[in-house]
């Protein structure tokens, strides 16, 4: 079984289909939240925002996170933020209403102002003039020519562009069949986890399609746990 892990086998999600049932969809939702807490997502992320944030501190770090999901990752940023004594302004998009939905709940939950809407990074360019473009856990649901769409389009809407994903391999396929049952009781995620695992790519070829989308320069590197972040900055 693990041998294939060799080679990436693009696993279908549960959570992409447009047909999830609401409810299912949002008991997935909160357990990818906790998968992100697992994983320090937003950790991961934090160091590089921080840097852009301190070197224009005059104004709020513009923000885009892609494919947010329920939000969770930048309001976490935004907690974040808030103890460093820096300002963000950020956005989140999806594809997914009933994800809009949830990211806007959550930010009014947390008293968090942040800006959540609908929109197909895949189908359509992203709104323009953001400091730092971020997506986490979403490159791997994407075929290797719309992942280059994304990340091309990342990087014409801001300076920076930061990804944070999942890299194929027998320990993260181990760790993400083992934190899906751990971390939520959502049969959804039990089957997208190991899927996430096989889907995913290695940090080298993360960094091919990032060479391909035109963000030359950009560095990959390993993060844990069994995570990458691609990280381009526009010359």
């Amino acid at each position: 079984m693990f041998a294939s892990l060799a080679r990436r086998e693009r696993v279908p999600e549960l959570m992409d289909d447009p047909a999830l049932d609401p409810a299912a969809h949002r008991l997935a939702l909160a357990g990818l939240a906790r998968a992100n807490r697992f994983s320090r997502s937003a950790d991961i992320l934090w160091p590089s925002i921080l840097a852009q944030a301190r070197q224009s501190p005059s104004k709020p770090l513009r923000i885009l996170d892609v494919a947010t999901g329920s939000g969770d990752v930048p309001l976490a940023l935004a907690a974040r933020a808030k103890r460093a004594g820096v300002r963000l302004d950020l956005h989140g998009c999806d594809v997914s209403d009933t994800a809009v939905s949830a990211a806007r709940d959550a930010a009014a939950r947390a008293g968090v102002a942040a800006t959540f809407f609908r929109h197909d990074a895949v189908a359509d360019p992203l709104p323009a003039g953001f400091d730092v473009a971020t997506c986490s856990l979403f490159l791997h649901h994407l075929s290797e020519p719309d992942a280059v769409t994304v990340l091309r389009r990342m990087g014409e809407a801001a300076r920076v562009v930061l990804v944070n994903d999942m890299e194929r391999s027998v320990p993260g396929f181990l760790l993400a069949w083992v934190a899906a049952r751990v971390l939520s009781r959502s049969p959804v995620v039990h089957f997208d986890g190991p899927a996430s695992a096989r889907s995913a790519f290695t940090p080298v070829e993360a960094l091919h399609l990032a060479e391909a989308a035109g963000l030359h320069g950009a560095t990959a590197r390993w993060r844990f746990p069994c995570r990458y972040l691609v990280k381009w900055s526009r010359r």
